[in-house]
């Protein structure tokens, strides 16, 4: 029986479960009626179970069988299951409970897929040349829950080191349904938080001439930032920089003491990130200089840069291509600017990162993107995900 047979065969019990999970998105680090599920659907394998000390995380390891002397080599599959906070705007018979919270991103599709690995990998455990880590992870969406999971002992959790691990991720736009795609090295950019404060003097909005206002001198620092990345970088080193928030004040005739920014700065190596976090400083120093005012910098890093091992990648586009045909997989030229902190584990331990479109609609270049209020997932992808994950674990510890 194939991979894909026993994949097909779990199918409607995967989708249901994808389904339940959809209607309660929970965030951050505690993730109680997830978990549940997740141990629910888990009960009755043959798995070594542990659940998180600090975050609703599970941990299962399947072990196999026909593993040589001294255990062979592990390999990590992971599912993140946390949800967003946005309202969601779907009209499905199973959407969300909760007000504020959706499944906007697909992590319901990747909780079950893992699952629907679990039930296939434990199948054929006695044919397994080495044990499978099953990563059921919290927070991806922030503050971040691989990284306590690592702490937690992740990468031990099979008495021995993981050797290789993989994960996938669902689109709801951009490819056709059931589309496979991602590429060898960098996938996903490094994320940092810039804040920004420049510190002025309070006043009366009548005579700005009496106070130091620190709103114009937080604006021009937003507009020379913008210059700096393109003529400090080359057009062919990807850096990006958003300010998403500024903060200033309180009333129409106030000038305030402070005026704050907060911005994204995506970068894919540690060279760049560190020359950018240099000049990032120096412009907003020197602009606040300018106008006799000071600054306050700060850099908070989220997630390192996703960054696909080229000889797992190969090994992971191959198990797609033997699944649904090669025409089923399309190589993505550029990387993407968003971050994954998949990353923290991908940084330890050589890996793949893919994506599969789970897009329901023709359109699929216009249609909404995850995180979208309006975004739509076809559960229809959830088997052939297992299947990638169970089809890849096997052949990783098929080849030692």
């Amino acid at each position: 029986m194939s991979t894909l047979d026993r994949a097909t065969a779990h199918a409607a019990d995967l989708i249901a479960l994808r389904r339940e999970l959809h209607q309660v998105p929970e965030l951050g680090f505690d993730l109680p009626e997830t978990q549940k599920l997740v141990l629910d659907a888990l009960a009755g394998l043959d798995l070594e179970v542990t659940t998180g000390r600090n975050l609703s995380s599970v941990v299962a390891v399947v072990r196999g069988g026909a593993a040589p002397e001294g255990g062979g080599p592990v390999v990590l599959l992971r599912g993140d299951m946390d949800g967003l906070p946005v309202t969601e705007e779907v009209d499905v018979a199973y959407r969300s409970r909760y007000d504020g919270r959706m499944h906007a991103c697909g992590h319901d599709l990747h909780t079950a897929a893992l699952v629907g690995a679990a039930r296939i990998l434990d199948e054929v455990r006695d044919e397994l040349a080495g044990d499978v880590v099953l990563m059921f992870q919290p927070a991806e969406e922030g503050p971040g829950g691989a990284e306590p999971m690592i702490e937690e002992g992740l990468l031990e959790a099979a008495g021995r080191p993981v050797d290789a691990a993989f994960a996938m991720h669902v689109s709801s736009s951009e490819y056709p349904l059931g589309q496979w795609f991602s590429r060898s090295g960098p996938v996903m950019a490094a994320s940092e938080t810039v804040g920004i404060t420049v510190l002025g003097e309070g006043g009366h909005g009548s005579e700005p001439h009496r106070a130091l206002d620190p709103v114009p001198v937080l604006c021009e620092i937003v507009l020379a930032l913008q210059v700096m990345v393109t003529r400090s970088f080359s057009a062919f080193d990807s850096v990006l920089l958003t300010v998403g928030r500024i903060t200033a004040g309180t009333k129409d005739n106030i000038i305030p003491d402070t005026a704050e920014l907060a911005a994204t700065l995506r970068t894919f190596t540690p060279e760049t990130l560190a020359t950018a976090r240099a000049n990032i400083e120096r412009v907003a120093q020197g602009v606040a200089a300018a106008h006799g005012a000071s600054v306050e910098v700060t850099f908070t890093e989220s997630y390192p840069a996703t960054i696909n091992d080229e000889r797992e990648y190969a090994l992971a586009v191959e198990a797609v291509s033997d699944l649904f045909g090669s025409e089923r997989y399309s190589e993505r030229p550029l990387p993407e600017m968003g971050s994954e902190d998949m990353s923290f584990v991908m940084e330890k331990v050589p890996g793949a990162y893919l994506f599969v479109s789970a897009c329901p609609a023709e359109n699929y270049e216009s249609a909404p993107d995850n995180h979208s209020p309006r975004a739509e997932f076809d559960d229809s992808v959830v088997p052939d995900a297992a299947a990638w994950l169970a089809e890849v674990a096997q052949r990783r510890l098929a080849r030692g």
